[in-house]
């Protein structure tokens, strides 16, 4: 368990403030991004059969909560870690337009997080997607995005010193873009989280390009990445630097997804080959499914960051162990 204990730390809204707060941050921010983006809200599922290949596999090491059901023998059924591919199946099955998307409330169980400040078992973000051409998979396309997300939390951050003055995190004015290769460049020593440290605190708030294939120095992969849903080449993460706690805090994680050939080529360089089969990854290989960028954000994270709040189970409901509970309590921080 690594848990940060801020010093003389201040909450600055009491719990129902703060609950009064979080319902307008998510109520607003999905009515904004919606509009931003041209996104439509559906409907999601909590869980997935098995066999569909539908589910998230993140680091492919993650268990997936999994149970059985009365009325689907013989089925596996299990609880989603995130809706990446079930969007793009939908933007399909429900017949959206070029440049319409849909975005959804994706609540999750992830059974194997290591629990800390940012990190629960329990998961809620904004999964959204949205139908691209074959030509616009491309970096511009992708820093476009990236640049109204975050035009849309700035505004954001806006609307929130309006209604709580005393609670408002002020965010940097602006993203910078780096690429995974150039930290290791930069900071080849460092972890690569210690490196999305040093790069939050200059530049305030990061996008960083290209996760997921092996770097030129290591020869490991900055970060786990599924092959199966994002380009490796055309997809990153948006992290602020967080100064109440003094490190990074990692608010989406989005791309472009793979097209015919990302599919086959990152399938074969993970060794997962033998995925290709199932429903979904069939669909795309054969070219029946809509090229789109899509990606996740962090629902409950984004509270905690336009709050300043030192830890995110002051902004969400979910279970944690009792030595953390007792140290939040000793330290003002109350978890819900």
């Amino acid at each position: 368990m690594s848990l940060i204990l801020p010093t003389d730390y201040d909450p600055k809204l009491s719990v129902r403030d703060t609950e009064h707060a979080i319902r307008f941050i998510r109520e607003t921010f999905q009515d904004e991004i919606g509009k931003e983006l041209n996104l439509q809200r559906m409907s999601a599922p909590m869980f997935v059969e098995k066999g569909t290949g539908l589910n998230d596999n993140l680091n492919g090491v993650e268990r997936p909560v999994s149970f059985d059901a009365k009325s689907l023998p013989g089925e596996t059924i299990e609880i989603v870690h995130s809706l990446a591919k079930w969007k793009r199946f939908a933007l399909k099955k429900y017949g959206f337009k070029m440049h319409e998307g849909l975005y959804t409330n994706m609540n999750a169980i992830r059974r194997d997080e290591d629990v800390d400040n940012f990190h629960s078992i329990y998961v809620d973000q904004w999964d959204w997607e949205k139908v691209i051409a074959k030509e616009e998979r491309t970096e511009e396309t992708l820093r476009k995005v990236v640049r109204q997300i975050f035009k849309v939390i700035k505004h954001l951050e806006d609307e929130v010193w309006y209604k709580y003055p005393q609670a408002v995190y002020h965010l940097p004015d602006d993203i910078h873009f780096v690429t995974t290769q150039e930290l290791e460049d930069e900071y080849p020593d460092l972890t690569p989280m210690e490196r999305e440290e040093k790069a939050c605190q200059k530049w305030g708030c990061i996008f960083v390009e290209k996760i997921g294939g092996p770097l030129n120095l290591s020869g490991k992969p900055h970060d786990g990445r599924a092959p199966d849903y994002d380009d490796w080449s055309l997809n990153g993460d948006i992290v602020f630097w967080y100064e109440p706690l003094k490190t990074r805090l990692e608010i989406s994680s989005m791309g472009i997804r793979v097209d015919e050939d990302a599919m086959r080529r990152q399938l074969k360089d993970a060794g997962c080959e033998d995925r290709a089969k199932l429903p979904f990854h069939h669909e795309l290989l054969a070219g029946k499914l809509p090229y789109t960028i899509g990606g996740g954000i962090g629902q409950s994270r984004l509270c905690m960051l336009l709050l300043g709040k030192a830890h995110v189970g002051e902004v969400q409901a979910s279970i944690w162990p009792a030595e953390m509970v007792q140290e939040c309590e000793a330290h003002h921080i109350h978890l819900l």
